[in-house]
Parts: C-alpha cells; sequence; structure tokens
C-alpha cells in the first residue's frame, strides 16, 4: 500500500499481517481523496478504526493540517506509529492507542473538518458510532462525514441520530456514504 499523492507520494505504508484489517486499496482511495480535495487544507482529520493509518496519512501528504487516529489493535496501532515516522507526519499526527468509542467521547480536542471511519463489517459499529458522535463536542454542522460500508448497507437510520446523508459513491463491494450533522439539531 503506497500514498497516492501529496508530500508523501508514492512512499510505501506498512500493513498489520492478518485479516484483521481491510486497507482501502490505492484506486478507492484516490477517488475518495479526489472528491475531498476542496476541504483538505488546513483541516483537522479524524481517523476512527485507522488500521494502518493510511486514510489519515493520505489526508496529511494532501494537505491536512492535523490527523488523529484512533485504532485498539496493538499490532495496527504499531503500524500507523512505524508510518508517520516513515512519512515524516508525526508532528502533525495525535495516535490514540484505544477504543474508538471512548476516543469519541472525550480524547478528540480539536473541532473536526472531517471525519473518516472504516470499521470491522457486519457488526453495526458504524450506527453505534453516530450515535456518540451526535453529542460529541468536535462535531458541528460543517464537519464531514465519511463512512465505508459494504454495498449492502444503507445507513437509513442516520436521520435518526441527527444526521443527513448528502452523498454516496458506490465501488464493486463497497461504498463511501457522506454524512453531515442535520441543521436542526
Amino acid at each position: 500500500m503506497r500514498v497516492v499523492a501529496g508530500t508523501a507520494r508514492r512512499l510505501l505504508l506498512k500493513t498489520p499481517d492478518g485479516y484483521d484489517t481491510r486497507p482501502t486499496s490505492g484506486r478507492i482511495k484516490e477517488t475518495l481523496f479526489n472528491m475531498l480535495m476542496p476541504y483538505l487544507p488546513g483541516a483537522v482529520f479524524v481517523d476512527l478504526f485507522a488500521g494502518s493509518g493510511g486514510i489519515g496519512i493520505e489526508a496529511l501528504s494532501r494537505g491536512a493540517a492535523k490527523a488523529y487516529f484512533v485504532e485498539n489493535s496493538n499490532k495496527a496501532f504499531e503500524c500507523i506509529m512505524y508510518n508517520l515516522e516513515h512519512t515524516h507526519l508525526r508532528e502533525k499526527a495525535v495516535a490514540l492507542k484505544q477504543d474508538v468509542f471512548s476516543a469519541i467521547r472525550g480524547s478528540i480536542k480539536d473541532t473536526a473538518d472531517i471525519v473518516f471511519l472504516d470499521p470491522p463489517y457486519n457488526q453495526e459499529y458504524e450506527r453505534r458510532v453516530l450515535e456518540i458522535l451526535r453529542e460529541a463536542p468536535f462535531i458541528n454542522e460543517d464537519t464531514l462525514i465519511i463512512v465505508e460500508v459494504p454495498l449492502r448497507n444503507d445507513m437509513e437510520y442516520a436521520p435518526d441520530f441527527g444526521f443527513e446523508i448528502i452523498k454516496q459513491k458506490k465501488y464493486k463491494t463497497n461504498k463511501h456514504i457522506f454524512i453531515k450533522k442535520s441543521a436542526d439539531n
């Protein structure tokens, strides 16, 4: 897996052994970040379920001012730390080795411009995250939340938690759902 563009372009990233993480493919990552480019310069980016950190590192490489990486797995967290040093982006990063739900409730101190989450599939983590995010102090009406889910997931419950789906980008087996906090919440 490589950084696609920006200051760390073409640098290889280390990924954890095994099947506990699913690194986002280069093509999907490139499509996602082409859509995000207007939002990245100077942004605070939050990478939940960060895995190897590839998404947050791509955001930093392309101009985000700061990125939070939240990961609970020891192997994955070690990869994040290695990758941040390898790409020379460590000084712009806050790496949190903790449960995503705990991090949302108090460890993220800056207002987020973009939150990305790619939780383990088929465990309804995205639903639980949205439920907690609706009260999170680092989320506001301008925060863009992107959720990577299997194609069959529709997240029709987002309005129940005060969010609206503003866009979906479908790929072969998964999709990105773009969500914002509803104005009336």
